[in-house]
């Protein structure tokens, strides 16, 4: 019964009208900070029987400096123990007025494990709410008709908790929600692969089914989307290796013997039927490609634009997934975590490098805290208070706080964001980096993005070459004195036939990390040398399987950029796989 209504709520779903929601969005950025204070009342008036607010004395009060002066920041460290109650099955008020009834898992790739989010109906409302104003945005200067979207998405295993919650990755509670798939028929994204395939049990059966599905309905694909580049890159990747054996598939109407899940082979031998002028024709634009560039509009001639999260640690695959765009744009997505989302890519015709993202500012209620340049405030451990959303400054970077529908209050997301210019009322919003990924041994604080510009700088020794970076991460290993920053990659060549270019870049490293601390710590030896070490080739595809073994989604993984003691399972990988390593001889 339940299927039938869902499928004639779909015959009904209208498509998306896309110059109504533009014009909605630029009604509610007109007056940000009054729609913020709206939203920070209804929040508070519908969560305001939740324990956790009750205990801080806010009193039934909804204005934004009673919220401020009563409810402290957080971190998601504060909040595990009523999380915990909520996953151990207690249906009390604790952190929202109705209960909790389903639990979202980070990545677990930055931490080392998942963490466990509040997730419920009112947040998959924010969660369309951004995905359609994107989709208006972005139609508007990319038509799509009704075709088809090649979309690598996996969904993990959902889980019940002690407490008889359900709980799964973020993306695998989207996926899984009769309203993701409502809207993806209102934006004219279908996915072109069967349910079966993206809620397979194993990710690279799913994987090779979602490339065999854009073969097959090849001229219909007209955007082709993950949720992060990795993904992306990841699939084509794997392309370059199968795509014969996709051509024989093709070819006879058979599925290859590889794909051994049941579900699967019964719903993809619904749509494999032999099509041997297809399989030649494929055969024949992948034999006559030049180190695989432009694959993406050979196989996909009506593609376009691909489309997907591509800042912060996505930067680094953006000249691979180029290399297989050829002429296709490359679009970024929206901006959000697992903890909700936060702004909209309404700008899609910028490159990734450049993009902003516009904060709704009816999701939730957003402060940043001020990244303190103050010398003596840094030291005194002073930080400076958080400013309201309308209150940011251009070219300030900020912390970002979220207050969201589904029982996070003040919570500091972690990320640091720069303020690039204002969409009418509202901030326009650049992504820098997560503030708690640092190396950091002595003075030194290189971050995140510290790391990216630092790699991307030896790989152009690298490029001399003719070789690339397949991945990459870090480690600060104490356990030498002086302590010293390690960086692992993993090349596209064997190592033995380029000793000296790798030595360079292992110095080039260790002279682009531009910190003051850093050089300074450097030059006396209060820092070792940097050391880089090469992988055998599979170790970061080990480090994936590692996540998918816990049950992440493989289209929410990130590389973990910066691996501490915390997470020795994926230091060991790494340590266990070292073909070579060198040490920088730059500060000698």
């Amino acid at each position: 019964m339940e299927a039938k209504l869902i499928v004639r709520m779909l015959e009904k779903m209208e498509i998306i009208d896309v110059n109504q929601m533009i014009e909605e969005f630029e009604s509610t950025t007109k007056d940000a900070g009054r729609v913020q204070r709206e939203t920070l009342k209804k929040i508070l008036e519908e969560n305001g029987s939740a324990e956790y607010l009750q205990n801080l004395g806010l009193n039934g009060s909804t204005d934004p400096e009673s919220f401020k002066a009563c409810v402290p920041l957080v971190t998601h460290q504060d909040l595990e123990p009523y999380i915990h109650r909520i996953t151990d099955g207690d249906t009390s008020p604790i952190l929202t007025g109705k209960a909790i009834t389903t639990i979202s898992l980070s990545s677990g790739t930055t931490q080392g494990k998942p963490k466990l989010v509040p997730f419920n109906d009112e947040l998959m409302e924010t969660t369309m709410q951004i995905f359609r104003t994107s989709f208006a945005f972005r139609n508007r200067e990319f038509p799509v008709g009704n075709g088809k979207a090649l979309q690598f998405i996996y969904s993990s295993k959902q889980f019940k908790t002690k407490g008889g919650l359900n709980a799964g990755t973020a993306t695998t509670n989207v996926y899984r929600s009769s309203q993701f798939k409502e809207e993806m028929k209102g934006m004219q994204s279908q996915y072109c692969s069967p349910d079966e395939v993206i809620f397979g049990p194993d990710f690279h059966q799913s994987l090779y089914c979602h490339l065999l599905c854009g073969l097959i309905f090849r001229g219909e694909i007209q955007s082709v989307f993950s949720p992060f580049a990795h993904s992306l890159v990841h699939a084509f990747r794997t392309f370059e290796l199968v795509w014969e054996e996709l051509c024989a598939d093709i070819r006879e109407g058979e599925l290859s013997c590889r794909i051994t899940v049941p579900s699967i082979r019964t719903a993809m031998s619904k749509i494999l039927k032999p099509d041997p002028e297809s399989a030649d024709l494929i055969h024949k634009k992948c034999s006559g490609l030049s180190n695989w560039y432009g694959l993406i509009p050979e196989l996909f001639p009506n593609a376009k634009y691909i489309y997907g999260i591509m800042t912060g640690s996505m930067e680094p695959y953006l000249k691979k997934l180029r290399h297989y765009a050829g002429d296709v744009p490359l679009m970024s997505a929206d901006y959000g975590s697992s903890e909700g989302w936060i702004g909209a890519n309404v700008n899609p015709t910028l490159p990734p490098e450049l993009v902003t993202f516009a904060v709704l500012p009816n999701i939730g209620y957003f402060e940043f805290i001020p990244l303190s340049e103050n010398v003596e405030e840094q030291v005194l451990g002073i930080e400076p208070k958080p400013v309201g959303l309308t209150e940011v400054k251009v070219g300030e970077e900020y912390e970002i706080v979220v207050t969201n529908v589904a029982g996070l209050y003040r919570y500091r997301l972690g990320d640091v964001v720069k303020i690039m210019g204002f969409h009418n009322s509202t901030p326009e919003l650049k992504f820098v980096c997560r503030r708690n990924l640092m190396l950091n041994i002595n003075i030194d604080k290189n971050t995140e993005k510290d790391l990216q510009l630092s790699v991307e700088e030896a790989t152009k020794v690298l490029a001399e070459e003719k070789l690339e970076v397949v991945d990459f991460t870090s480690h600060v290993d104490l356990s030498t004195d002086p302590g010293h920053y390690v960086i692992f990659w993993e090349i596209s060549g064997e190592v033995h036939l380029h000793e000296e270019a790798l030595q360079e870049c292992c110095n080039c490293l260790d002279r682009s990390f531009l910190d003051a601390g850093y050089i300074g710590s450097r030059k006396v030896n209060a820092i070792g040398p940097l050391e880089l070490r090469v992988l055998q080739k599979g170790t970061f595809q080990k480090i994936l399987d590692h996540y998918l073994g816990l049950g992440a989604a493989g289209s929410q993984f990130k590389t973990p950029r910066c691996v501490s003691l915390a997470n020795n399972t994926v230091l060991q990988i790494l340590c266990n796989n070292v073909a070579k390593n060198y040490f920088s001889t730059a500060f000698r």
